[in-house]
């Protein structure tokens, strides 16, 4: 089993939501499908990927991840039934590792349904598993939980879908929402009204993109 490649990219693909690289190891290529974008560069990029082979009838999928803490929760993910290789990458590839985390240890199906493939029943499938025996598992392989968003001093649930909503319709995406969160925790009382979790959000949203 191919467990991690370490080359330079031949070439790079999207098929919808899916992307790839050909990634050139001495001499040899290999087709590895990768859940972040940002990872099928130009030609000629060195790359180093931590890899998931799935053995099907008809051949062999790589999957490519830049962690082995992608790829470990990677391997969770698929684990729990009506979960495939495409759900869990996908998962991945729109959230990022921490924003993944954090949706699963909240709760927050409304997040994990921005990923492709994923609907309201996979979602609260995903996170019932978190809590029930994935999370568990996680922190036996070394993972940690981000609890930063949810600890005290966030936002209260309703709060936050409503915030959440609020900014996804200005067009932010689901790491810009979490890191937007995370920063003004410190910042804003949780008892805070809706109104001023999103001004200061906003304020933080548009210095980042100064």
């Amino acid at each position: 089993m191919i467990g991690w490649l370490d080359g330079e990219v031949g070439d790079s693909w999207r098929d919808g939501n899916r992307s790839g690289v050909l990634l050139i190891c001495a001499g040899v290529g290999y087709e590895v499908q990768v859940g972040d974008p940002k990872l099928a560069s130009m030609p000629g990029t060195a790359l180093t990927l931590h890899i998931h082979q799935q053995q099907r009838e008809d051949g062999s999928v790589l999957f490519g991840f830049a962690t082995k803490q992608e790829r470990d929760l990677f391997r969770l993910l698929i684990s729990v039934n009506g979960i495939g290789p495409q759900v869990a990458i996908g998962l991945l590839g729109s959230l990022g590792l921490d924003g993944l985390l954090d949706a699963l240890a909240a709760d927050r199906t409304a997040a994990l349904c921005s990923a492709p493939g994923v609907g309201k029943r996979t979602a609260e499938r995903l996170t019932l598993e978190w809590r029930s025996r994935l999370q568990e598992r996680w922190s036996q392989l070394g993972g940690q939980v981000a609890l930063t968003v949810i600890a005290s001093g966030g936002p209260q649930q309703t709060l936050r879908t409503e915030l959440e909503s609020t900014l996804s319709a200005l067009g932010y995406g689901p790491e810009e929402l979490q890191q937007a969160m995370a920063h003004c925790s410190s910042e804003v009382n949780e008892s805070a009204p809706l109104e001023e979790w999103l001004r200061q959000c906003l304020s933080w949203l548009s210095r980042e993109a100064a």
